[in-house]
């Protein structure tokens, strides 16, 4: 048996009025998930524990098989060693996204315009955090660049008692209410104020606003952790497998549960990723032997914080025909038994333009037990009407896998 799971970041929403008063997912055109719909089982889950911030650390450990309240020590810690971090029991690193405040003289006062500095090229990015450490690091203080606005602090024998909070969830509002809180927390907001007047004039930002892109103006520090001691997932499961993705949260999760990270080229976690690339890797990797994949794509989450409704569903469109099309039908070409599970992590509605902890609608296609139903379609509204419902991802995880229903 062959076990193939889509995870399409933040596709769950809410009704939207300019869309009749549909969800994204009623009026998308998905040929492929919505006959695997018919065809197999679907339904809701809640990825996100009661009391747990619903961020995709949490949702896509609950998704792997892994009890966010058992597993969880924090997000940036999974980042980190996707990175290739090398990390001791001791350290602990924080998330540093690169974000575009607006400018009004007090740092308190300004707003977050853009968690993710307008999508900024990683090329660029390495300049700017580059420059960041060379002027903030200490003997214990690292800044690491990674993937276009998501980058990594280090801080050797550090503190992570503070009450830090994500940009994603204060886009558009005023930042004073949502500094660093806690004892110490005044060191990590110096470093933040202090990258302000390190980026704000760079030639990298100067040559970005002249062409009329988002300046990447300041550092926003947050999901401070230590790394996790995650159960093999082999071991765990009795399956080797893959993780896909160009985030590095998602493939820190993979890697620290002993799977196999597959780097994509062009993979960029936005509506302009490589789909077709996961894909290919997706067939490739089983083609190797590997009996599991998981295929994180991250597109719909990021249409969602830009509130771009046109380009959430236009990013599902292109999942169903890039992404779940040729797997599916790779697996049917060959011949023997396969699973394809298809859900989002988390809800991203794009009203608020960030995560919530409502339950999500999956679909579970089984080679080896169609069941038909005409009625059946993927989306909120279908998934609370047929009645089955997990209370974790991670029993979700186990059914997928073979376990009892519990």
């Amino acid at each position: 048996m062959k076990y193939v799971l889509v995870l399409t970041d933040g596709m769950a929403d809410e009704k939207v009025e300019s869309l009749g008063n549909k969800t994204p997912l009623q009026v998308s055109k998905l040929s492929t998930v919505n006959d695997l719909a018919k065809r197999g089982e679907i339904g809701n889950v809640k990825t996100i524990p009661q009391g747990m911030a619903p961020g995709s650390d949490t949702a896509n450990l609950s998704v792997m098989g892994y009890d966010p309240l058992v597993y969880h020590t924090g997000r940036s810690p999974l980042e980190a060693v996707s990175m290739g971090i090398e990390l001791s029991d001791s350290d602990v690193t924080f998330r540093c996204n690169l974000v575009t405040l607006s400018e009004e003289d007090s740092y308190a006062e300004k707003r977050m315009i853009d968690n993710s500095a307008g999508e900024i090229t990683s090329e660029e990015a390495a300049v700017l955090v580059s420059h960041i450490n060379k002027s903030l690091s200490t003997e214990e203080i690292t800044f690491y660049s990674g993937i276009s606005y998501r980058h990594a602090m280090v801080w050797k024998n550090g503190m992570e008692d503070f009450d830090l909070t994500p940009p994603h969830d204060i886009l558009d509002r005023k930042i004073k209410a949502y500094l660093p809180k806690g004892k110490d927390s005044e060191f990590i907001l110096k470093m933040m104020m202090k990258s302000y007047e390190l980026l704000k004039d760079h030639p990298v930002n100067i040559k970005r606003q002249n062409e009329g892109l988002k300046p990447a103006n300041s550092a926003w520090i947050w999901g401070q952790g230590k790394r996790p001691q995650l159960n093999s997932f082999s071991e765990k499961y009795g399956l080797s497998g893959s993780v896909i993705s160009a985030v590095d949260l998602v493939k820190g999760i993979g890697i620290c549960a002993g799977l196999e990270s597959i780097d994509v080229q062009g993979a960029t976690g936005t509506i302009h990723t490589n789909f077709e690339g996961k894909a290919a890797a997706g067939i490739n990797a089983l083609k190797s032997g590997k009996d599991f994949i998981y295929i994180h794509v991250e597109a719909p989450d990021e249409c969602s914080h830009q509130g771009d409704c046109e380009g959430k569903i236009k990013s599902m469109e292109i999942i169903d025909v890039k992404i779940v099309k040729p797997i599916f039908e790779y697996l049917e070409s060959q011949q023997e038994p396969f699973k394809m599970l298809i859900l989002p992590d988390h809800p991203t509605p794009l009203s608020i333009r960030t995560h919530t902890s409502d339950p999500v609608p999956y679909v579970l296609y089984n080679s080896t037990k169609e069941i038909y139903n005409d009625n059946n379609a993927y989306d909120e509204v279908s998934a609370e009407m047929s009645g089955n419902f997990f209370e974790t991802g991670y029993a979700l995880m186990d059914y997928f896998l073979g376990s009892i229903k519990n």
